[in-house]
């Protein structure tokens, strides 16, 4: 503590010096943690959902291929399955076309034991079943559109040719995506014609274990028919949307590392650049006592703490500015954007390194130089 005085001083000698290289270190790490942030997400998102119990069954062709809704009594038939929801993309749109996000419809007599953990209230799941225009919003979309339950709502219908108007009964929180709305899928039914088919089943399973031996059994139920089914656990449906992302994600952590590693070599730079003109100080302070291993602790200090404060820096801005983002991007789906705690310690630990390691070399030579070597070449 007795130096610490010393070490202010020296880094506010120039405080230009030290403002800018501070900056420069925000700056870079802003980017990094901004970038390693998203995968992390990605990947913390398919951990939340690794132990779930829900499986997707839909069509073996693709997601944008229907089914019968006939398959349901025979899905729920299957051993081991306690709930099997319907669901049924619609896609509509509140006002414009910049207004979309994710709005399906589903039947609603399971929907409580299904989506247990979305904290929904049970006042607001028996006013699911029991209103034939009812909806459920994710709390993204309610912050989006300052929308309150008791609200009537209308959707613009995109793929149907028709709109509905919706009474806002209850919200999704907890693990609920927060964009989503839900409403009654036999209210869409009504609308279309009762046409009679549907996008996807969402089935739970009675016990984690028990998921392989559910998906094979569905699956094996309706093969060689006329819409074959593939059934998938609620982590691998969850991974395969996230999969045209993978490429972008692992450039991102890349691009993070590059970014990480030239500002320390602007670092180690600017630190040689002010230990060379400390030199005579150095030589100085060696001669009066000052040994070389304290005058090395003494200017990795200074160099540690010009790192932590612009990792700090970069961290607040990282986080300020992903919360914006993904407050105002709910049409995207990314709404759950945010710093993860990993990230904050793997950027200030980033930020520590470049405080170290670019003071490392100079200050470890100018601290055990020979002090005459060092006067005569000051002198």
């Amino acid at each position: 503590m007795k130096y610490a005085m010393l070490v202010l001083k020296n880094l506010l000698r120039s405080k230009r010096r030290t403002f800018l290289t501070v900056f420069s270190i925000a700056v870079s790490l802003f980017i990094f943690s901004a970038l390693v942030s998203m995968p992390t997400v990605a990947s913390q998102v398919l951990a939340d959902s690794a132990s779930s119990v829900r499986i997707s069954t839909h069509n073996k062709a693709g997601l944008t291929y229907s089914m019968p809704e006939a398959y349901k009594q025979r899905i729920a038939s299957t051993p081991h399955v306690v709930a099997v929801v319907p669901e049924s993309w619609f896609g509509g749109i509140y006002h414009d076309v910049n207004d979309q996000f994710p709005n399906l419809a589903i039947d609603p007599d399971q929907v409580d034991v299904m989506w247990d953990d979305w904290g929904i209230s049970k006042h607001a799941f028996d006013e699911f079943k029991r209103l034939r225009t009812a909806c459920l919003v994710g709390e993204g979309t309610m912050k989006r559109f300052n929308l309150h339950v008791g609200q009537q709502i209308q959707l613009r219908g995109t793929v149907y040719p028709f709109n509905v108007t919706l009474n806002i009964v209850g919200t999704m929180n907890g693990k609920a995506p927060p964009n989503f709305l839900l409403f009654r899928r036999d209210y869409l039914e009504e609308a279309a014609g009762r046409p009679g088919f549907v996008s996807n089943f969402w089935v739970r399973a009675d016990k984690s274990e028990n998921v392989p031996q559910v998906i094979a059994a569905i699956d094996a139920q309706f093969r060689n028919s006329s819409a074959e089914t593939r059934s998938e656990s609620e982590a691998v449906f969850i991974g395969n949307f996230l999969q045209s992302f993978r490429t972008f994600f692992r450039l991102a952590e890349i691009l993070g590392v590059i970014v990480v590693i030239t500002i320390g070599l602007v670092a180690a730079n600017t630190a040689a650049m002010s230990i060379r003109e400390r030199r005579g100080e150095i030589a100085v302070m060696r001669s009066i006592g000052f040994r070389s291993g304290t005058i090395l602790a003494l200017l990795l200090s200074e160099s540690l703490l010009i790192g932590l404060a612009g990792g700090l820096l970069g961290c607040g801005a990282a986080y300020v500015v992903l919360k914006a983002f993904a407050v105002g991007s709910p049409a995207v789906g990314l709404t759950n954007l945010r710093m993860p705690p990993i990230v904050l310690i793997e950027t200030l630990l980033a930020a520590g390194l470049i405080g170290l390691l670019s003071a490392w070399f100079p200050a470890r030579s100018a601290a055990r130089r020979n002090i005459v070597d060092a006067l005569r070449m000051v002198a």
